[in-house]
């Protein structure tokens, strides 16, 4: 496939979730280098993902028809990987930045790592299966890794303004992405079960609608709202 259209395909749905989230940063908008700092660091974050991945894979192994294999694969070898991977650089780099000041950042930044990973993941995929795989993704793939982006930074803003709670809120935005993310997933790897995408849909609008909220929630409680 010509790789002008691998790129495209990879970076339109991610883009556009970006810029999304970006103009609803009404109040304070983050510096733009800064922003593609952010998605650089998710393009390292698959790194760290094949780093983690790889040892586990080789020692605990599981079956691609049993249940309980296919949960702890969900859960655990995929789902709570790649949350960590994407969580180690907005909690432990971006996180102190003096440009992360209001709950909303959280949310931008996590976003941006996010979509870093889910960009270089889609040019893996659509090379390896083709366009309509690159099609399926940008409603399926990209909504998700953004919904987990926008819990994930809804619960670190939190932890970032709220005193003596830091370490609290930010294992909640790691477990409650990992959480999404691994039903999400879980659904869909239990596809020799006839129907059970339909919960992974169902689960991809709930949390969908729970991300709205999160926005809405950090848009409101912005520290310069008073000053506009």
């Amino acid at each position: 496939m010509n790789t002008f259209v691998i790129l495209a395909l990879a970076l339109a749905p991610t883009t556009a979730v970006m810029l999304y989230i970006y103009l609803r940063d009404r109040h304070e908008p983050e510096p733009l280098g800064l922003l593609v700092l952010s998605f650089l660091y998710g393009g390292v974050s698959t790194m760290l993902t094949l780093l983690i991945s790889w040892p586990v894979n080789v020692l605990f192994l599981t079956k691609p028809d049993d249940a309980v294999h296919q949960f702890i694969n969900a859960f655990f070898k995929v789902a709570l990987i790649e949350e960590f991977s994407k969580f180690f650089f907005v909690r432990f780099v971006l996180f102190y930045n003096k440009n992360f000041n209001e709950p909303y950042d959280g949310i931008v930044y996590a976003v941006m790592v996010g979509m870093g990973f889910a960009t270089l993941e889609n040019v893996i995929y659509v090379y390896q299966y083709g366009f309509t795989t690159g099609i399926m993704r940008m409603f399926t793939a990209v909504p998700a890794h953004a919904t987990f982006a926008i819990i994930m930074g809804y619960f670190l803003g939190k932890a970032k303004f709220t005193h003596r709670r830091v370490i609290y809120f930010s294992m909640v935005s790691l477990v409650t992405a990992a959480a999404f993310h691994g039903t999400y997933d879980y659904l869909l790897f239990m596809s020799y079960v006839p129907g059970l995408w339909i919960g992974a849909a169902i689960s991809l609008a709930i949390i969908l609608l729970l991300s709205r909220k999160a926005i809405r929630l950090h848009d409101q409680s912005s520290p310069f709202l008073t000053n506009e």
